[in-house]
């Protein structure tokens, strides 16, 4: 992550924050919030997560306001992670990850969030666009939502859970790869610590990876950096810290928004720093 904040920040521009920062729930209000949260913070941090769901919901004008935020974020230097979590099959999946993995979608972004639970295989045409054109993917692991055990926590015939199988599939993708591969796994940061019965995936299997492990739930969600070698073990250095509405909720003041984004910074480069070999 360079010089850069090792930080991933959200922008979730849903109803509640909008109305905490003062603003209204239309159109002008998303722009607003979103241009706000891009000049604060684009040029410091390492990455930058729009939520697609809360531009989708103010139709193409709404999708006017990401389009723009992704251009701006990526010309700041931020890597832009947008967070859609796609998944479907043959020519659907290709034409999403036509829009926002090759160079000339209006929604280019350095990432896309995917969903394998169409099977591992169904996300290929994503796959095959993100090494084509030098952009990466985070597939759906085990996220820290609570619902999600109902099927990440499956076990499979072979002894293995549904999130370990998405995490060997992408260590099969990833291997040799140097220093890491393009495609990661969205692991939250909220999860039982391994060793755990609870934790349902391996640190091999997490290590094993040999991408980058985007790691939401800091924050509003209950984790803090100091639980990152405790749920990552070994594969902590794989790991992107995301962190959402801690941050989102310093403003609209600019200062404030990096204030906060560089308090998380400098906690979770506390953790990196003690785990250096």
């Amino acid at each position: 992550m360079g010089e850069r904040a090792p930080l991933c920040v959200g922008i979730d521009p849903h109803a509640a924050l909008l109305t905490e920062w003062g603003l209204t729930g239309n159109v002008g209000g998303l722009e607003r919030f979103t241009r706000t949260v891009v000049e604060a913070l684009a040029d410091r941090v390492a990455a930058l997560k729009p939520q697609v769901a809360f531009f989708e919901r103010f139709g193409s004008r709404g999708l006017a306001v990401l389009e723009r935020a992704v251009a701006d974020a990526r010309a700041a230097g931020a890597l832009v992670i947008t967070d859609a979590k796609r998944g479907d099959i043959g020519s659907t999946m290709t034409a999403y990850a036509e829009s926002f993995l090759t160079p000339d979608a209006p929604l280019s972004s350095d990432a896309l969030t995917v969903s394998p639970y169409l099977g591992f295989g169904s996300l290929a045409p994503a796959v095959d666009l993100a090494r084509e054109h030098g952009r990466g993917l985070f597939v759906l692991a085990l996220t820290s939502n609570p619902e999600g055990a109902e099927v990440q926590h499956a076990v499979a015939a072979d002894g293995r859970t549904v999130a370990e199988t998405v995490l060997d599939r992408l260590a099969e993708h990833n291997f040799g790869a140097e220093p890491l591969g393009s495609l990661g796994a969205v692991v939250g940061a909220t999860l039982p610590p391994l060793g755990d019965p609870a934790a349902a995936v391996s640190e091999r299997a997490l290590t094993a990876v040999n991408g980058p492990l985007l790691a939401p739930g800091l924050g509003a969600q209950g984790a803090g950096a100091a639980d990152l070698p405790r749920v990552f073990g070994a594969s902590l250095r794989q790991v992107v810290p995301t962190v959402s509405r801690d941050v989102l909720r310093a403003g609209p003041d600019r200062a404030a928004l990096r204030a906060t984004a560089d308090r998380w910074a400098g906690e979770v480069r506390a953790v990196l720093d003690g785990a250096a070999p």
